[in-house]
């Protein structure tokens, strides 16, 4: 008889992030995941203490999958890269987004709050002060989680299609173009498919844009300024 191959929390969180890529949150549970791994869904707690625990612990892996930005770039780019980079991940894991939004998951780790720290120091950089960093920080995330939930109906699904599809072309044809001309444009303008990476990478630069002209440094550096 083969001997089983012992187990442990990596291997746990091995399987969970598997599971949740193929599933999603609804396919997770210790049972469904006792199942997949070949053991008794009690044995798990040996590994985990619940499954706020499980997700933390895939929120802090795939956190780890983010790309650090280069320091010596200028603060702006730093941005793009870290908030480019957290839409990619994110977007290859959608259960994890949606945990954290949810209140499911709520890592803690140095490795899943890096990517945090290096926006912050980011926006630090750039003259912000706490609260002003802390509202630019809620902005780029509110762009990230938003951009994924908009452009898919939620976390999961077809990216490239309107949420909702494929009843989407039946609800464009339900439009009144004369009682709502400016939608029904729109709806038929982009019927054919979007490209949400591409709008969340212009969405992104228009907020950068924002931040670099809100920044103290770049205010300080204004000509007004220097002629008072």
């Amino acid at each position: 008889m083969a001997r089983r191959e012992t187990l442990n929390r990596e291997k746990v969180l091995d399987a969970a992030l598997a599971l949740t890529d193929a599933e999603g949150l609804a396919g997770l549970s210790m049972r469904r995941l006792a199942k997949v791994l070949g053991v008794e869904a009690m044995s798990l707690y040996n590994h985990v203490a619940s499954k706020s625990d499980l997700l933390d612990g895939i929120a802090d892996r795939v956190f780890g999958q983010i790309e650090p930005a280069d320091p010596r770039l200028p603060w702006p780019e730093q941005i793009r890269t870290l908030a480019l980079g957290m839409y990619r991940v994110f977007r290859s894991h959608p259960a994890v987004p949606m945990a954290l939004v949810t209140d499911q998951s709520n890592p803690s780790t140095e490795r899943s709050l890096k990517p945090l720290d290096d926006l912050v120091g980011a926006l630090f950089s750039a003259g912000f002060d706490e609260q002003g960093a802390w509202r630019a920080l809620s902005a780029v995330n509110s762009l990230v989680y938003g951009s994924l939930l908009l452009s898919t109906g939620g976390f999961t699904g077809d990216p490239a299609r309107h949420a909702g599809e494929p009843s989407a072309s039946a609800y464009v044809r339900r439009l009144d173009p004369e009682r709502l001309p400016h939608f029904s444009r729109l709806m038929h303008g982009t019927r054919e498919g979007v490209d949400p990476q591409a709008d969340f990478e212009y969405a992104l630069d228009l907020l950068i844009k924002g931040l670099v002209a809100a920044a103290p440094s770049n205010q300080r550096l204004s000509p007004s300024r220097r002629q008072g």
